[in-house]
């Protein structure tokens, strides 16, 4: 009885550690993303390259500054190749004022063109079932997000930046 009450409990102890273990190691991951944005942006201003807020830059592409989180801060640009990638500190879920919902991913990906996200990686949307954002175009007053199907939503609903809702997974 002994031996069977000693493998039982190694086994819990075993699972408990693991997932501890991977609750650390998703943190430390995290961090290392936040400090890696960080340090970018500190090279680029060492080197006077100065990088513009992430609002200021989609503003200058025609795009609504609250397609992404409020705390999406640290980004990479490319001028040349238009390659837009934006840190995101954790797995977050944003809600709009037309009842939509974004989710994201730590690290979005897209080509940035004058009124158009395209090829995104790492953004989805609710229809019925969360579906993949492959690009957000901005037409007029509305804005056009492609996942699986286009649909059109309303600009005004993304022209304010908000706080994204911490979701367990992507």
């Amino acid at each position: 009885m002994d031996q069977i009450l000693n493998k039982v409990g190694s086994y819990w102890l075993g699972q408990k550690a693991n997932k501890e273990i991977d609750s650390v190691g998703d943190d430390l991951n995290s961090l290392s993303t936040s400090i890696e944005g960080g340090a970018k942006w500190l090279v680029n201003k060492i080197k006077g390259k100065m990088q513009k807020p992430l609002p200021e830059l989609l503003k200058e592409y025609n795009l609504p500054i609250g397609i992404f989180p409020r705390d999406a801060t640290n980004y990479e640009f490319n001028e040349e190749t238009g390659k837009l990638t934006v840190f995101i500190p954790a797995i977050c879920e944003v809600g709009y004022k037309d009842s939509s919902v974004l989710r994201f991913f730590t690290t979005v990906t897209g080509y940035l063109e004058k009124g158009k996200l395209a090829d995104i990686e790492g953004m989805k949307t609710k229809v019925i079932v969360w579906v993949k954002v492959t690009s957000v175009i901005c037409e007029g007053s509305k804005l056009r997000v492609t996942a699986g199907m286009k649909k059109s939503r309303s600009r005004e609903a993304y022209e304010v930046s908000r706080d994204g809702v911490s979701v367990d997974k992507f």
